[in-house]
């Protein structure tokens, strides 16, 4: 984009990240809605709850800056924010409840992400970013180059780098990051972990503007009905398999790999209790990043899904409609035939003009032709050899959700209420935290169950290395139906 005096000034009379620099209750707006969406990465908050919320914040404020600071209510302020001209708030009505509910706009996020970058940083390292830049450089040198030779070279010079490494290191020569490396290494993982928090919204905001286009154009749409879901069908298409459709996608197919998570948490648990890492007090909820990623993508995911659930239900009401004329053209041509019946009008009163003969001759249809038989050869099948790497059709993990809840039951069936640690002491976890988590996801749909987040329960299991795992889970209790 260019920085001209014409497009920033665009940019800052419609924009609504400049707009809400430029307001006069920017501290209030950006202040609140970093600490209620942002700081516990909430996607999306009821009315009465952000009201609520931002009802105690208004009194904080007022009982220090006096009554007449903010003198509007809370959900007034909330109605101000989420209006067109301001676009700060996205208010909508999720599907099966009439309470309207708020989440960030994209622009919103940005101007946060702006305002947090202003702050001094006690570390400000250039040498982990040098070395991203390299890496990334590297990788695309290596994925767009077609010479073999040149790739096999390359492989083999990173095979005599590590070699000579190990070979160093079996010598007692263990190279270690010093402290400043370490803290500059972190400081560039934590802002791609952020960064990436916020991507998910903006994925998501181009995801609506999608389906609004489309709408709009089916509402305008004068031609045929196969024309258009030939038009919006590969617009869908179009969306999916763009550079941002394929990316999120592997990197959703990346993360939810079992695998995955379990390295990722075991890689935060062992850089979070690194000394030079201690010292640049991190957020206690960067140890479960990788979690947030997973709920920031499955809400991208579910918003995905609904908006093509309304537009097939769009679309069908336009089929409806369309039926609906069709029929009553047709019970309008009917009236007037009763009409005309006693009193035909004279002359000719309808003349249907053939278009052309329907002649068939004999010997224009296909004679019979005998279907060939295949002639398959008496001889014995020779074995093939194949470098076929199978190790992927056995490390598919499936997790019957339906199993864990008979689980849940039998154990019900002798006492009237278990917890869940108990239930998996009696049946050990198979798949590990993917178990673990259809649990969580059973819990959360059982209709009597309870969660006390004051009371810990430690849940281990084995993997198929040998390995013990083992996570900490609030106390969880199912009660008979």
């Amino acid at each position: 984009m260019s920085l001209d005096f014409t497009t920033l000034e665009l940019l800052r009379q419609n924009h609504p990240a400049w707009k809400l620099l430029r307001s006069d209750n920017a501290s209030l707006v950006a202040g609140f809605l970093y600490r209620v969406f942002v700081a516990p990465n909430v996607r999306i908050m009821s009315q009465a709850d952000l009201a609520e919320a931002l009802e105690d914040e208004l009194f904080a404020l007022r009982e220090q800056y006096g009554a007449e600071a903010f003198p509007r209510s809370g959900r007034s302020y909330l109605d101000d924010w989420a209006d067109n001209a301001k676009g700060w708030l996205r208010k909508f009505y999720p599907a099966g409840s009439d309470e309207p509910h708020f989440d960030l706009t994209p622009a919103t996020e940005k101007a946060l992400t702006w305002l947090a970058s202003l702050g001094e940083r006690r570390f400000v390292g250039t040498e982990s970013r040098l070395l991203t830049l390299f890496e990334l450089l590297r990788q695309m040198s290596e994925g767009s180059q077609t010479d073999p030779r040149v790739r096999i070279a390359e492989l083999q010079k990173r095979r005599d780098a590590i070699d000579a490494e190990i070979g160093r290191i079996r010598n007692g020569d263990i190279p270690l990051l010093d402290e400043t490396a370490i803290k500059d290494r972190f400081q560039q993982f934590l802002q791609m972990a952020r960064e990436l928090l916020s991507d998910f919204r903006a994925v998501e905001g181009n995801f609506r503007h999608l389906d609004r286009r489309v709408r709009e154009r089916i509402a305008l749409w004068e031609g045929g009905k196969g024309a258009l879901l030939e038009e919006i069908m590969g617009e869908r298409d179009a969306i999916a398999d763009s550079d941002e459709g394929k990316s999120f996608r592997a990197f959703w197919d990346f993360l939810m790999s079992p695998t995955r998570q379990e390295e990722l948490t075991r890689l935060l648990e062992q850089i979070l209790d690194l000394k030079p890492v201690q010292e640049l007090h991190p957020e206690p909820r960067l140890q479960r990043i990788h979690y947030d990623w997973l709920e920031a993508g499955e809400h991208t995911q579910r918003t995905v899904a609904l908006l093509s659930r309304q537009l097939r239900r769009f679309l069908d009401d336009q089929a409806w409609l369309e039926n609906r004329r069709i029929m009553d053209i047709l019970r309008d041509i009917e009236g007037r035939a009763l009409a005309v019946r006693e009193a035909p009008p004279a002359g000719t009163f309808m003349a249907l003009a053939e278009t052309g003969a329907a002649i068939e001759l004999p010997f224009e249809r296909p004679l019979y032709s005998p279907p060939l038989k295949p002639l398959i050869a008496d001889l014995d099948p020779e074995v093939g050899e194949a470098e076929i790497d199978t190790a992927a059709l056995y490390a598919q993990v499936v997790v019957d959700r339906e199993e864990l809840a008979g689980y849940i039951r039998r154990e019900l069936q002798s006492a009237s209420r278990i917890g869940l640690g108990e239930v998996i002491a009696r049946h050990p976890l198979r798949h590990g935290l993917a178990e673990l988590i259809a649990y969580l996801q059973v819990a959360g749909e059982w209709p009597g169950s309870a969660v006390d987040e004051e009371q810990r329960e430690r849940v281990e299991w084995e993997t198929a290395e040998g390995a013990v795992r083992a996570a900490r889970i609030p106390r969880i209790v199912f009660v008979r139906e």
